[in-house]
């Protein structure tokens, strides 16, 4: 097979270098070629990519990454742009959009929430970290967290049961929404439910007949709690 294209992995996902010289639509089969060959080891795997080696329009970078997904079954979670004033331009209005969510929702907080430290806020928080063991987490809302979650956390703290809490990597000391209070399913004392496909990824605990379930984060149940909140 052609080396025109070659994957390799690093700590965020991939990285895919394409050859310079070739003719784009022979570089595209060959990407097809290639991640059709690897489709067993990338179905359904979430990473992040990245592409070296060669300057590509931005037409042609959403066709490969559809094509990417259609022929490996790769979930392509973000690419990582190596053009240093597109992604400091792309990190702004990220940060923007951040600030604009927070704004409507509730609460914002930037930074990891260390052994010791207590946040509380009076409405929904989004903490743009993550929430380390020994760190506390109250809020009368739910909580968001766009990192890991390893401390305790209460939700919907004056009663609120239609709370909830997210965060990218989910490994709790303990969760508490409303009443209803849950531990870490791998102590003995653990009495969070987590369902078949959350063993992976971002999550969301919520109340469901009366108990925590932990549960992979989908449009339709994220769309669900957050209606329900509001």
């Amino acid at each position: 097979m052609s080396n025109s294209v070659i994957i390799k992995s690093n700590q965020y996902g991939i990285s895919v270098f394409l050859d310079d010289e070739l003719p784009y639509e022979q570089l595209l089969q060959d990407i097809i070629d290639k991640f059709k060959e690897s489709a067993r080891f990338f179905k359904n795997a979430k990473m992040v990519v990245s592409f070296e080696g060669r300057q590509l329009t931005e037409e042609q970078t959403f066709e490969i990454l559809n094509t990417i997904t259609n022929y490996s079954g790769l979930n392509i979670m973000c690419v990582i742009d190596k053009d240093e004033e597109r992604e400091k331009y792309f990190k702004q209005k990220l940060e923007e959009r951040i600030e604009e969510v927070a704004s409507n929702c509730g609460h914002f907080y930037k930074g990891n929430l260390q052994t010791g430290q207590v946040l509380e806020s009076e409405t929904s928080v989004i903490i743009l970290g993550s929430v380390e063991a020994g760190a506390k987490v109250y809020s009368k809302g739910s909580i968001i967290i766009i990192g890991s979650l390893y401390g305790k956390v209460y939700a919907g703290i004056t009663g609120n049961q239609e709370a909830f809490v997210v965060a990218l990597s989910m490994e709790p000391v303990q969760i508490k929404i409303a009443d209803i209070i849950s531990r870490n399913p791998l102590k003995p004392s653990g009495l969070l439910k987590f369902t078949k496909k959350s063993v992976v990824g971002p999550k969301i605990a919520f109340i469901e007949n009366g108990t925590i379930i932990v549960d992979s984060i989908t449009k339709d149940i994220f769309n669900q709690n957050t209606q329900n909140e509001q």
